[in-house]
């Protein structure tokens, strides 16, 4: 889908529109070019590729350089869409100058703006980052970089003193200057309480339909990722089963020797390579 770029103030004016965000997470060029194509909004560069590409147990074990090798191969196969990149764990909780310097390096490697999570304790870095000009997303809720501290993935702002709290997270991004925030596996009261609360957009995963948007690791909704997958996600196509199965037929027709077939191999040309065909 060919188009403007979209940029961080256009989501904020969906929002005002009423018109709904699209966003995927993508890990390449050949992902978000086919992404792209298909009119998504915002390509996150996420830090589930730890878990969903490189078989990792949990998303703590990526590094910048890493997602900074993504990013790039992300922005090479990207016309329209917004690309937003995880901040890697222990990239922005330092120091707000080492904060500063590694989103840097995102955004220089492609990125368009980064994602952080949490809510008061990152303030600062939020204010500061968005002060010299790096656009931030917030995340609340499930945060998997916390996964130790919340002891699993289990879902978050169940109980009123925590949706009380997460509200307050909320709207204190908005006012450091975060253009967007993430609600991950929260009750959709409490998603749709803080998104008519604040004046950016709320991008929903496993929080209900009535977010400003939705993301979704995209591995998991092409049913590519093998592992567990949660319950709120739509699986909209098998293509484990389909590469698998086609990766089969390939692995027969060699051993059987159907493939190639005789017909379209490369036959010697009838004159010899580098000789003139002219008398």
């Amino acid at each position: 889908m060919s188009g403007r770029r979209v940029r961080v103030p256009d989501l904020r004016q969906k929002k005002q529109a009423g018109e709904k965000i699209a966003m995927l997470t993508a890990y390449d060029a050949t992902m978000a070019r086919l992404f792209d194509r298909a009119g998504i909004d915002v390509i996150l560069v996420g830090d589930s590729l730890a878990t969903v590409v490189l078989g990792h147990q949990h998303t703590l074990t990526v590094t910048l350089d890493t997602m900074i090798h993504h990013t790039g191969a992300v922005a090479r196969g990207t016309e329209r869409a917004l690309i937003v990149t995880d901040m890697p764990f222990l990239t922005y909780q330092v120091s707000v100058e080492e904060a500063v310097r590694n989103a840097g390096r995102l955004l220089q490697s492609g990125a368009m703006a980064v994602k952080l999570e949490g809510g008061r304790p990152v303030l600062d870095v939020v204010r500061r980052l968005v002060d010299v000009g790096i656009p931030v997303m917030g995340h609340l809720g499930l945060t998997p970089q916390s996964v130790h501290k919340l002891g699993g993935y289990a879902k978050r702002a169940a109980e009123p003193h925590e949706a009380a709290v997460l509200m307050e997270d909320a709207v204190a991004l908005e006012q450091a200057g975060a253009f967007a925030i993430v609600l991950e596996a929260i009750p959709s009261e409490v998603a749709r309480s803080v998104t008519s609360r604040v004046s950016v957009p709320t991008i929903g995963i496993g929080s209900g339909n009535e977010c400003d948007g939705q993301v979704l690791v995209s591995y998991d909704m092409l049913g590519l990722f093998e592992g567990p997958v949660p319950s709120f996600v739509k699986q909209y196509a098998n293509l484990a089963d389909t590469v698998t199965a086609a990766v089969r037929e390939y692995v027969d027709d060699v051993r059987s020797g159907a493939y190639p077939p005789t017909r379209s191999t490369i036959s010697s040309p009838s004159t010899p390579l580098g000789a003139s065909t002219k008398a």
